[in-house]
């Protein structure tokens, strides 16, 4: 993918990188955001229903073979799977069309954004630092909060600790378009959700666990059988903005089915995949538009830049 034609979004994102690892600190060879991760290999099938609302190929071929990138929050490389700031957790999907040729999910398990755009989380980012414990209020994140409600929701919205990767539903935030073959229009938000259903822990539980739980837990998982999901997508309808990651639609709205993910074990040359594979939040195929979220722009400069810098990691 392309960095974007906009030098001023260019150095937007490059501020964005730069923020995130003064936050987290500097770790060659991880993302300056969900920096923990865990890769696993498996298959998508669509559901006959997907091919009436997209021509993207992805949804009208039997299968596709596909990586799942499973993450927790902060720019840590060994944030323990027990410390809070882990959520939320991200699930980010590369669907492998042909050679060279792939569409991506993004997502993570809170259902929208802090802020609407990128600079406005460079914000937020530096409001945050500016906070330190001890600075007296109203502090620069309170002044903040109070111009930004979203972002005080985002904050206070429940994260809970999943007892597994495997048992938490996943949210693209960013509305996308599918476009049908007879070019009829939707728009639409993923939504990943578990078979085996939701599971969180309380407190205590979380206490009692290990510091790598969820990342030791997975791969016995997947060794054990496929982990699936279903792809769904929730469709907007008229009214419903749909250029703007930080305003949720209502439950009410239709939620179809897409297809079954099904993840069947850990990518070999792991370490090295982590660092070379880096997703794309803009679809980039037929049948599957972005839409104005000007989000979408500014996340797709980011992960090139810090994937950028961590293919350089030798």
């Amino acid at each position: 993918m392309p960095l974007p034609s906009d030098d001023q979004l260019v150095k937007l994102s490059q501020d964005l990188v730069g923020q995130l690892q003064t936050i987290f600190g500097k770790h060659p060879g991880f993302r300056p955001a969900h920096a923990r991760g865990l890769l696993l290999n498996g298959v998508f099938t669509p559901s006959s229903n997907a091919k009436t609302l997209s021509s993207a190929s992805i949804f009208n071929r039997p299968s596709t073979p596909i990586t799942a990138r499973f993450s927790s929050s902060t720019g840590i490389p060994q944030i323990p799977d027990t410390d809070p700031s882990g959520n939320p957790r991200g699930l980010a999907i590369r669907f492998h069309i042909a050679d060279r040729a792939h569409t991506d999910i993004v997502g993570h398990s809170t259902p929208f954004f802090p802020t609407r755009t990128g600079a406005d989380f460079l914000q937020f980012l530096k409001a945050l630092t500016a906070s330190p414990p001890g600075t007296p209020s109203p502090t620069p994140i309170e002044a903040f909060f109070s111009s930004y409600p979203s972002a005080l929701a985002f904050v206070q919205a429940p994260k809970p600790t999943p007892s597994s990767f495997a048992r938490e539903t996943y949210f693209g935030v960013t509305a996308l378009k599918f476009v049908s073959t007879e070019e009829k229009t939707t728009y639409f938000r993923y939504r990943v959700v578990p078979d085996a259903g939701d599971d969180f822990l309380d407190d205590d539980a979380v206490k009692k666990k290990d510091a790598n739980f969820l990342y030791d837990e997975l791969p016995k998982r997947a060794g054990e059988g496929p982990i699936t999901f279903r792809l769904m997508a929730q469709l907007a309808e008229e009214g419903d903005v749909v250029d703007d990651s930080t305003v949720r639609w209502p439950e009410s709205r239709p939620i179809v089915e897409l297809g079954t993910l099904n993840l069947e074990g850990l990518v070999p040359n792991h370490t090295q995949e982590q660092k070379h594979i880096i997703f794309d939040p803009i679809p980039r195929v037929p049948g599957i538009e972005p839409s104005e979220d000007p989000l979408l722009e500014l996340r797709a400069a980011v992960y090139l830049i810090s994937g950028r810098e961590r293919r350089a990691v030798r």
